[in-house]
């Protein structure tokens, strides 16, 4: 009888084990960190050439993990970046073009699988601090979209009449604008935090957003989490806690990195403190580039050309950082290039979750991240889209050949930027024939090479038409047949 018992004990012990890992609570089973930022420059950390600041936090990141310098958002905007991210979608092809504005009746569809609902699934808790803008009115807000948790902003920080005395200094069009804005609410979950922000809450937002991340991991150590920090810094109008304000060389600008290095130091201290550091994985990066008209107040992309808004690499190639120790190697310095659209199905074949029944653009390339000998890019091509629909750009897989296609861009030309948040106008140049750049050789797109490859343009103009077959160019008038419709307000 006791050997009896003992056998069904031990086949208890087992079926609890079993139904412990069925239902998600396998310590095997990885916390994501995803921290992503708003309108952080190429050069804007410390192992990426940042000047006038520091950032030890990020740095030390780095060094127990990896730098990747080839790592691309799909679109150079605030809204398209978000649903790129968070849908492994090209933007375009869920309906989301630009930043969307203020009581927009468009918004991220019903349909399209977040990163928050697929880990859902897996029996994961989902926590969002930050800014959201992939739509303010309840429907597609962030609960609605998989996240248990949510705290902050529905939109950027300048969708907001009370910028802290500049507006005045605005060119009296904007200002206009902005004046007519309604006041901008902070949430938590769905109620409403503060009704209309107010100076003092800006500087705090970057502390309030830390605070919220180490108190999720906190409460939700002993379960597998997903938590995704999208700072509403250094986008303008820029805010800092007096803890760090007036602390660098940079001023302002360089002041607002330094609290987010601080803030990424609060959660990597509490991911550790909690022992989850060795099953934890950290992203580090920004949404896009660098607004430069904004100057003094705005980022860097050095060596990069151009910035946010653009499909120049200044644009579309940011910061990046990733941390897992034992999973990838600590000091790995890579330029392989891959986006923001890989990341959903690579954190889905990590967890074992079943990808979305409808098409979506990204690729698994753990190996790539993972710096596994050999791995290679698994895409065929990259397609760089802006505006309504506009295909300007292509690049090949392996991040050495990009076409620039006939389009008109904003730039500086050379001119100096704003000063202390008041920007200055772009001018608009026009590509007028296909440009092709070696961005191994020439990493800040100087020289059109385009007459000496005619077999690889050729190449990339088939990967053009596969784009234009699919998702359109608005440029060419090609409607594309691999459209889904974003979500829309009914009333």
């Amino acid at each position: 009888m006791k050997i009896l018992n003992s056998i069904l004990t031990t086949f208890l012990v087992i079926a609890m084990v079993g139904n412990c890992l069925a239902e998600g609570a396998s310590p095997a089973r990885p916390n994501i960190v995803i921290i992503f930022t708003d309108d952080q420059g190429y050069a804007d950390v410390g192992k990426f050439g940042a000047e006038g600041f520091a950032t030890p936090n990020l740095d030390r990141m780095a060094e127990q993990g990896a730098i990747f310098r080839n790592f691309h958002v799909a679109q150079p905007v605030c809204s398209a970046s978000r649903a790129a991210l968070l849908t492994g979608c090209y933007p375009n092809r869920i309906g989301i073009h630009g930043a969307l504005g203020v009581h927009t009746k468009v918004g991220l569809g019903d349909g399209e699988t977040t990163l928050a609902q697929m880990l859902k699934r897996q029996g994961y808790v989902t926590g969002m601090f930050g800014k959201w803008h992939l739509g303010d009115s309840p429907p597609f807000m962030p609960l609605r979209h998989g996240f248990d948790e949510f705290f902050g902003l529905p939109l950027s920080v300048d969708y907001w009449p009370g910028h802290p005395d500049l507006i005045t200094n605005f060119p009296p069009d904007v200002a206009a604008i902005k004046r007519e804005y309604p006041n901008l609410p902070i949430y938590d979950g769905e109620k409403v935090f503060r009704p209309e922000m107010t100076i003092d809450d800006l500087n705090h937002l970057t502390t309030w957003y830390a605070e919220r991340a180490v108190r999720f991991i906190e409460k939700n150590k002993a379960h597998p989490f997903f938590l995704y920090v999208a700072h509403s810094m250094p986008h303008v109008p820029l805010g800092v806690s007096e803890k760090f304000r007036g602390k660098t060389k940079r001023g302002l600008y360089g002041d607002v990195i330094e609290e987010i290095d601080w803030s990424v130091g609060q959660i990597l201290d509490a991911l550790k403190r909690n022992g989850l550091d060795e099953n934890t994985w950290v992203i580090f990066t920004s949404d896009n580039g660098p607004w430069l008209c904004f100057g003094n107040h705005g980022g860097s992309a050095k060596p990069l050309r151009e910035g946010k808004g653009t499909n120049w690499e200044g644009g579309t190639r940011e910061p990046c950082i990733m941390r897992w120790p034992g999973k990838i190697p600590g000091g790995a310095d890579s330029r392989d290039m891959f986006m923001t659209i890989d990341l959903f199905p690579t954190i889905a074949k990590l967890v074992g979750a079943k990808l979305p029944d409808h098409k979506i653009d990204g690729l698994d390339v753990w190996p790539i991240i993972s710096r596994q000998p050999g791995a290679k890019n698994p895409h065929g091509a990259y397609w760089f889209y802006y505006e309504v629909n506009q295909l300007q750009a292509v690049t090949t897989s392996d991040g050495r050949w990009k076409l620039q296609l006939p389009h008109t861009y904003q730039t500086l030309a050379g001119q100096p930027g704003g000063k202390d948040g008041v920007p200055v106008p772009y001018s608009h140049h026009q590509i007028e024939k296909s440009e092709l750049y070696d961005l191994v050789n020439d990493i800040g797109e100087t020289t059109d090479v385009s007459a000496a490859h005619p077999d690889l343009m050729r190449q990339l103009e088939a990967d053009v038409e596969e784009a234009r077959q699919d998702l359109g160019d608005g440029l060419t008038k090609r409607p594309g047949s691999g459209h889904r419709e974003p979500g829309r307000l009914t009333e």
